[in-house]
């Protein structure tokens, strides 16, 4: 009676990780991690959020089907987390957002950086100029945020990035999605 216990919430374990959401583990670890020091909380969820099609239509770009996320702890939202990828000169690397509740972005991170030159863009410094930007800021490379020499196409990529998920904010909130 007990095993047959534990392999049936073993079973409900799995497919709950299997069919919750599909970040590759060393990605989610580092997610993790920043939401703990950003949102300065230990037990957290994520909740993947669903976007229907004729929501998802609306958007400049379209968001995947595993890159945006609720982060409740207690069973209280503390805020959202998107996770997606932008090309560089030759590949492209993983970014995240961190939102707060109000949907105002606390905190940018590039999880993964996949070429020799332009890593630049993934110092804290730089990516400080993203932290308080909101739905109805508009972001021009060059202007609102600074060049970097050396990264000029990773960084106007994460600028570019960055700035299609804030106007995809309003359409999110306005369809009662977030």
């Amino acid at each position: 009676m007990i095993l047959k216990r534990f392999f049936s919430l073993l079973l409900i374990g799995l497919s709950f990780l299997l069919f919750s959401f599909s970040l590759p583990n060393k990605l989610l670890k580092k997610v993790n991690k920043e939401i703990n020091s950003t949102f300065e909380v230990e037990d957290f969820q994520l909740k993947l959020i669903k976007i229907n099609d004729s929501v998802n239509n609306q958007l400049g770009k379209k968001i995947g089907e595993d890159h945006l996320f609720k982060i409740e702890s207690n069973s209280k939202l503390i805020g959202y987390a998107y996770i997606d990828k932008a090309p560089s000169k030759t590949d492209e690397f993983d970014y995240l957002v961190l939102l707060d509740k109000n949907l105002i972005i606390a905190k940018t991170k590039v999880l993964v950086y996949r070429e020799d030159y332009g890593g630049e863009i993934g110092s804290k410094r730089w990516l400080k100029q993203f932290i308080g930007k909101k739905s109805s800021d508009s972001l021009q490379y060059e202007q609102d945020i600074i060049a970097i020499s050396g990264a000029t196409i990773s960084a106007s990529s994460m600028t570019i990035a960055v700035n299609q998920f804030l106007h995809s904010l309003e359409i999110l909130h306005i369809n009662k999605v977030l």
